[in-house]
């Protein structure tokens, strides 16, 4: 039988001594390298731009009446107050972010009755064929 060979004891390193150059250099390393890690991001935001095309700037020929107070797409009637007169047989165009109707005035109603013209400072029903939205703009083609 063979005899085992005793295993040596392992002899500790000893810590060299690191010169001082080299732990400053790491030193600001390790620095560096924490405060990009820590550091917040931060972003900015751009400012919002409207775009010309959005704003719609009514032709020469064409006079403001009001805005739509509401729509009862039901019926297909948009109600407004006007801001000028209006008669039956007048051509509307009605302007907002979806909706660009132009349409002669065929019915008109104040307070659930037929009429022929509208004053200034009247609420009034248009019957329209297309979808109107709250907030658009109407406008007397004349």
């Amino acid at each position: 039988m063979k005899k085992k060979a005793k295993k040596k004891p392992i002899k500790k390193i000893k810590k060299k001594s690191v010169p001082k150059k080299l732990k400053k250099a790491v030193k600001k390393i390790v620095k560096k390298v924490t405060r990009a890690k820590t550091k917040p991001t931060v972003i900015k935001k751009k400012p919002k731009i409207v775009s010309p095309t959005l704003a719609y700037i009514p032709a020469e020929n064409e006079v403001s009446l009001g805005v739509v107070e509401d729509y009862f797409g039901h019926i297909g009637v948009l109600a407004l107050t006007i801001k000028e007169n209006l008669n039956l047989g007048d051509t509307i165009h009605v302007r907002g972010h979806t909706t660009d109707l132009t349409k002669k005035v065929d019915s008109m109603q104040m307070n659930h009755a037929a009429v022929q013209n509208a004053k200034k400072g009247d609420s009034i029903g248009i019957k329209v064929t297309d979808k109107c939205r709250k907030g658009d703009k109407v406008f007397r083609v004349g």
